[in-house]
């Protein structure tokens, strides 16, 4: 018999929603600067600093090792971006692997990190580096400071009802670049070498960061929520945005954007892609006013974005409508990729 309730292992992936509220609920305090602290759905913490504040973001790349400091980069970046902030400085500690590290590997991470953070306009700051015991690849844990003006903070738990919600690029988009690097050979079998590349290239094109995506949204109309769907997909991404802003979603499945080749590689390993992890999506709400201003801005700087659906009241739920037919959202216990990774 399988252990139950605090003796129960944890899958792979995030800690359980109900769980981290709870640890946060008993053993967070913060002082009178923190403006925003750790919450569930919230991206970063906001710390009052004069007329400003600093946004502080952590997170590490655990499940791929290709352009491991490419992705520590951005994935923290993107999280600054959805609270209104200007990623300015950056701290990494970099666990590498017993008895597979050579300096040229470490450089080549370096290097990874240092292109990133010029692209950016970031200052690669401080960090740690350590040969470690008990990892089998190198693990990137990455710490972005940026500045965000007061008055211009924006907040997961500042969604609307009655606002528009908004999708940009599609789904899955880092799902499908990491299966095609982790599993290329497979994914070259199933569907040819030039498919394979493709999808692996989604990791700069459509692009996993959303920094631009949020600099227009903001410029173009009221954005009174942005939210940045990571592990367990969009489907968490919706679930953790309605929590934190204690309100319903009412989304149109039909009317979400899910690239071709995202499709044929979820059917391909069997994966839901509404549970697959998604960073390269921006998910907005927004006044309904601004919808048609904000998807113009948006479609005129590249960025492909659609209406999804809609905020509600918390007691409408969090539902998706399809075939005609309203049903509750799935929630996904783990990322849909964690599967494969139980199994390689």
């Amino acid at each position: 018999m399988k252990p139950q309730g605090r003796n129960r292992i944890l899958p792979i992936g995030k800690l359980p929603n109900d769980l981290l509220a709870r640890l946060l609920r008993r053993y967070i305090r913060l002082d009178r600067r923190v403006v925003v602290g750790p919450a569930v759905g919230e991206d970063a913490a906001a710390i009052r600093f004069g007329d400003r504040y600093l946004i502080a973001k952590t997170d590490p790349i655990t499940f791929v090792s290709d352009k491991i400091g490419f992705y520590a980069l951005h994935i923290n970046a993107n999280d600054l971006a959805t609270m209104g902030a200007v990623p300015r400085w950056f701290l990494v500690t970099l666990l590498l692997p017993e008895g597979k590290t050579t300096p040229a590997l470490v450089e080549k991470i370096f290097r990874q990190l240092s292109k990133a953070c010029k692209t950016l306009g970031v200052s690669l700051c401080g960090g740690h580096t350590e040969i470690t015991h008990g990892i089998d690849r190198p693990i990137v844990i990455g710490q972005m400071l940026g500045e965000a003006d007061r008055g211009r903070l924006i907040r997961t738990s500042d969604a609307k009802i009655g606002d528009d919600l908004l999708l940009t690029k599609g789904i899955a988009i880092e799902g499908t670049s990491i299966i095609a690097r982790r599993f290329y050979d497979k994914v070259t079998d199933r569907f040819g070498q030039k498919f394979a590349q493709r999808c692996k290239g989604f990791l700069f094109d459509p692009g996993v960061s959303v920094l631009r995506d949020a600099r227009v949204a903001l410029r173009a109309g009221r954005v009174h929520a942005m939210h940045d769907p990571t592990e367990g997909g969009l489907s968490t991404g919706l679930y953790e945005l309605a929590e934190a802003a204690r309100v319903g979603l009412w989304v149109e499945e039909d009317r979400i954007p899910v690239r071709r080749e995202t499709r044929k590689v979820c059917n391909a390993f069997d994966l839901n892609p509404l549970g697959l992890i998604a960073s390269g999506s921006l998910l907005l709400s927004v006044h309904p006013e601004d919808t048609p201003s904000i998807l113009k801005a948006l479609h005129r700087d590249g960025i492909e974005a659609a209406w999804i659906g809609h905020v509600v009241s918390k007691k409408k739920g969090v539902l998706i409508r399809r075939h005609g037919r309203w049903a509750p959202l799935p929630r996904f216990k783990r990322d849909e990729i964690a599967r494969l990774f139980e199994h390689k």
